[in-house]
């Protein structure tokens, strides 16, 4: 349940309960415990109840167990589906991770549009030119509350991805321009993204970053 809602989004307690393949009253039971432990929300919206992570910091948190928790075996060929979509490229809460977002990472170094610093990426000048001419209000995110952009270190590939305001809204307009699209299993969006022919096409025209196929 807490992979599917890595994807920063908000699901239903029966949403969750097939995302994880248990009966809703035992989804229920562990979202109560999820919800004492201040790891998720809940809020009533009309007869829905729906249930998000509590933020940012949880998301990273869970990346963090990740990287450090040792690796399962797929026991079946879904499983190790789902897993080989997670590591090609998925969602951190709000950014872009898997090899995917690490081939970003690098890619915007490379490019010059951030700078590695101690635990954490700086936009340049030129950078955020560039990433102006993408759409980004690169003013609303170096003047937020929240991290200009982390680096977050990924739990599949054990090398960083841009996090912070900075990757939320990278995302968030990749998505958005339907460059990026989620993935579907059992009938509920999960954290597993897909690169759009579309979107790697312009991701190469726009950032000069070109991402991995798989």
């Amino acid at each position: 349940m807490l992979d599917a809602l890595l994807s920063g989004g908000r699901h239903s307690a029966r949403e969750l309960a097939v995302a994880a393949g248990v009966a809703p009253s035992t989804a229920t039971e562990h979202l109560h415990r999820l919800e004492a432990g201040g790891l998720v929300t809940c809020e009533r919206v009309g007869r829905r109840r729906e249930v998000r992570l509590a933020g940012p910091e949880v998301g990273r948190a869970l990346e963090a167990l990740g990287a450090i928790a040792l690796p399962k075996p797929a026991t079946s060929l879904r499983a190790w589906t789902h897993g080989e979509a997670l590591r090609s490229a998925r969602s951190c809460y709000d950014h872009l991770a898997g090899r995917a977002g690490v081939a970003l990472a690098d890619g915007l170094i490379a490019r010059r549009v951030i700078e590695p610093g101690d635990g954490a990426f700086a936009i340049t000048d030129h950078g955020a030119d560039r990433l102006a001419g993408l759409g980004l209000d690169v003013a609303a995110i170096l003047g937020g509350r929240r991290a200009t952009a982390r680096a977050c270190i990924d739990w599949s590939e054990r090398r960083p991805h841009v996090g912070g305001a900075l990757g939320a809204a990278l995302l968030a307009e990749l998505l958005g321009r339907r460059w990026l699209s989620r993935v579907t299993a059992r009938g509920v969006q999960g954290r597993a993204l897909r690169i759009t022919p579309e979107g790697r096409d312009g991701i190469r025209d726009a950032l000069g970053v070109t991402l991995p196929e798989r």
